[in-house]
């Protein structure tokens, strides 16, 4: 199994999904880390050029064009199962969800620490932190 997890440094949870700029990819077996990668992440740096648009009646991140980023940020983690964040909009946690990809949003800070909570099945998803 592949955890993604969004971070600056490799070893802190970042708290917002679309501004950090890399993934940090844990493939587990067997609750043991048998490699890790550290993968570039589009954002909204990358995005800047292309403005913030909302289709008529739709909230932040949840208009078609929003999806459409959102896809062009999961491509670098579809082989993961699992996303792990500190925060995330609405649209961006549905959009996961339609890929195929399982967002779980905690206020754990330390990626080892998640990774043993995910892995004991104490890591809650905290959706009262989406946007």
């Amino acid at each position: 199994m592949k955890i993604a997890f969004i971070t600056e440094d490799g070893k802190t949870i970042s708290q917002h999904f679309g501004r950090a700029p890399y993934y940090l990819v844990l493939e587990v077996d067997e609750d043991v880390v048998v490699s890790q990668e550290m993968r570039d992440k589009l954002g909204h740096q990358q995005f800047a050029d292309e403005g913030h648009h909302h289709d008529t009646g739709q909230g932040s991140g949840m208009d078609t064009a929003s999806h459409d980023k959102h896809n062009r940020m999961s491509q670098a983690i579809r082989d993961c199962e699992f996303l792990i964040c500190g925060g995330m909009g609405m649209g961006a946690y549905q959009s996961m969800q339609a890929f195929g990809i399982t967002p779980l949003v905690t206020q754990i800070q330390r990626i080892d620490d998640a990774l043993q909570a995910y892995l004991s099945g104490d890591l809650r998803d905290e959706t009262e932190r989406l946007h």
